[in-house]
């Protein structure tokens, strides 16, 4: 028996709109970002999927994109769980600053390396694998289960939570994953083997 996860990072927020550094910052859709997320909802209701349960972050972006997707596919009403442990990277002392505003501030190198390094964290704040460490343990104990029991699952997240879960299925290395570009509103589709192993995988672009 196979099961089927479906990932899906929030669409557009307004602070991705302005560049600013998001993490645990509770900010809303823009209105390409509420687009983005009915058209992901338009895309799964193609392939004819029904969802048994969804699970989404504490974060109202994530909620948001979260319920456009369930209303469009006619499952408006259905069993949600949040939690926190689904919420963006923690970015810290960096949270709500420009991204060139923070460059000139700390240099061009070292932001890159906060941004783009997998165990190096930002001041006050997170690292992905510190995100890992708290993204993975709720997936194998409330997310994956479902799954294996054959169920389909929607999991609506963010950029960072959801690396550390595709790191994780996919089998990547911490430099492999954090190259990895997530585009806001794109389901990503997993078919799950009874043994946890991933059958296929489907990335719903364009």
């Amino acid at each position: 028996m196979s099961g089927t996860l479906v990932l899906v990072r929030h669409g557009q927020s307004e602070w991705n709109l302005k560049n600013l550094f998001t993490g645990w910052r509770d900010v809303d859709l823009t209105e390409q970002g509420n687009a983005e997320a009915l058209a992901a909802g338009e895309k799964l209701k193609a392939r004819g999927l029904k969802f048994d349960i969804a699970y989404t972050s504490a974060l109202k972006r994530a909620q948001k994109t979260c319920q456009h997707i369930l209303d469009v596919v006619g499952q408006g009403d259905l069993k949600t769980i949040r939690d926190q442990a689904l919420n963006e990277r923690d970015y810290g002392d960096l949270s709500g600053l420009n991204k060139d505003d923070a460059r000139k501030k700390w240099g061009e190198e070292q932001v890159h390396i906060w941004r783009r390094s997998y165990d190096i964290a930002p001041p006050g704040g997170e690292s992905l694998k510190d995100t890992g460490a708290r993204v993975w343990p709720y997936y194998l104990h409330d997310v994956q289960p479902h799954v294996l029991r054959g169920e389909t699952v929607l999991v609506a997240a963010h950029g960072n939570s959801l690396r550390a879960l595709i790191m994780a299925l996919d089998g990547k290395s911490g430099e492999e994953i954090v190259k990895l570009e997530l585009g806001t509103g794109v389901p990503v589709i997993y078919k799950l083997n009874a043994d946890s192993t991933v059958a296929s995988k489907d990335v719903l672009e364009g």
